[in-house]
């Protein structure tokens, strides 16, 4: 979303100058944006997202809408009340195949692969040499020999040449493990309380059995889809991994189904949404320097793993586990403006202890929100100090994560 909003920005700011500058500076701009606009990728959907009223900005090279005639707070809030519609498919997904598909995903992720249960999965991280976050991903294992991921768009040439670059030297020793990238498929997100019984009118499968981070290859609306039931909203929903030719009929499908109620949503509400759910975006939340005990993720470290290591930075990360990490990640309310990321965060005295990495106004809360790093020791819930917003500090008090209920579908 760092990249979405300097994008934005820098849009807005050749709108004005283009504004004062003579016919040839303005058709000169002109055909820059235009070549930009060219170079950018586009999803299945891209047409499909313009005859909708989408507004379409550049995102980790693709165009993609980050809003529609609503507002992101009318949108945000839709998705809480009734639902909401995502095309992601600019994110990268990805399976792995092979006896040794398992050992090889595992010297590269903190998670316990090998103790899922076929059909289940669960949040991970790359890490590097230094313990560091490559990247987070959802990871199912489908089968003992066939792993199914999805990588984050902004990361997906570092992720990909990581894998490849890991996976040749790992054959070369006797291993066994190929993959193939789904190039050929769109990713929709279908996210809200009417997600479930939208999407119940297109599949015979019974959803109900299908609990959160379950996945499933079912027909839905006719089309062979990759059924995860996972999000990155806080709430109940679906990530659908369909064949691209399918995707605009899939799309109009849900939207048709739900009779108005999930609404086509941009990546500016996914954002709010996301922060509302206390969740990392990686790039702002998570980087290279920033462990996964320092992200508070240790609960995606498997039990098997923090005892074994086994993948790269496990040195960094166990030591962390035990002696604590010294930084730590921490939900923040604060009062003023809304904090950005890199607006500093003092104590009472001045006194540097930190830095937001995402916030904004909650639509939901109608008050700011933020996450941020600070030094261990003042990461305690109401623990209070301030934060520094064009130049002026404003009351800010450590808040339990996440700021809005989730409400993931589980077993009761």
């Amino acid at each position: 979303m760092r990249g979405l909003l300097a994008c934005a920005t820098l849009a807005r700011r050749a709108g004005a100058g283009a504004s004062s500058a003579s016919a040839p500076a303005r058709r000169h701009l002109a055909g820059v944006a235009e070549a930009a606009e060219a170079e950018l990728k586009k999803t299945t959907l891209y047409d499909f997202h313009v005859a909708h009223g989408g507004k379409m900005v550049p995102f980790a090279g693709w165009s993609m809408p980050i809003q529609y005639k609503d507002s992101i707070m009318d949108s945000t809030l839709n998705c809480r009340a009734n639902g909401s519609l995502f095309d992601v498919s600019h994110m990268c997904g990805l399976s792995l195949h092979g006896r040794h598909a398992i050992p090889f995903l595992e010297s590269l992720v903190v998670a316990d692969v090998a103790a899922l249960k076929d059909g289940t999965g669960t949040l991970t991280v790359f890490t590097n040499e230094r313990g560091g976050a490559i990247d987070d991903s959802v990871v199912t294992k489908v089968t003992d020999q066939h792993i199914y991921l999805v990588v984050n768009a902004g990361c997906r040439d570092k992720d990909l040449a990581h894998i490849g670059e890991h996976m040749e030297a790992f054959n070369k020793k006797g291993g066994e493990v190929k993959w193939h990238i789904h190039d050929e498929r769109s990713l929709l997100a279908l996210q809200g309380p009417l997600a479930a019984p939208t999407l119940q009118l297109l599949t015979k499968e019974d959803l109900s059995k299908l609990y959160f981070s379950d996945f499933k290859m079912i027909d839905i609306n006719g089309y062979a889809c990759f059924l995860t039931r996972t999000g990155y909203t806080g709430e109940d929903g679906f990530e659908i991994s369909v064949p691209s030719e399918n995707a605009v009929d899939l799309a109009k499908a849900l939207l048709e189904k739900s009779e108005g109620k999930v609404r086509l949503t941009g990546l500016g509400a996914r954002d709010s949404l996301r922060l509302e759910a206390g969740l990392c975006l990686y790039g702002n939340d998570m980087e290279q320097h920033i462990t996964p005990v320092e992200a508070g993720l240790s609960w995606a470290i498997g039990k098997r793993r923090k005892a074994e290591g086994g993948f790269l930075g496990a040195d960094v990360i166990l030591k962390q586990l035990q002696e604590g990490p010294k930084i730590r990640r921490v939900g923040l309310v604060s009062q003023g403006p809304p904090p950005r990321s890199h607006s500093e965060i003092v104590s009472n005295s001045g006194e540097n202890i930190g830095e937001v990495t995402s916030g904004g106004f909650s639509p939901c809360l109608k008050k700011n929100i933020a996450i941020g790093y600070v030094k261990s020791g003042l990461h305690k819930a109401g623990t209070e100090f301030k934060v520094v917003v064009r130049g002026k500090s404003h009351d800010t008090v450590v808040t339990k994560m996440p700021f809005v209920p989730t409400k993931y579908y589980k077993p009761s």
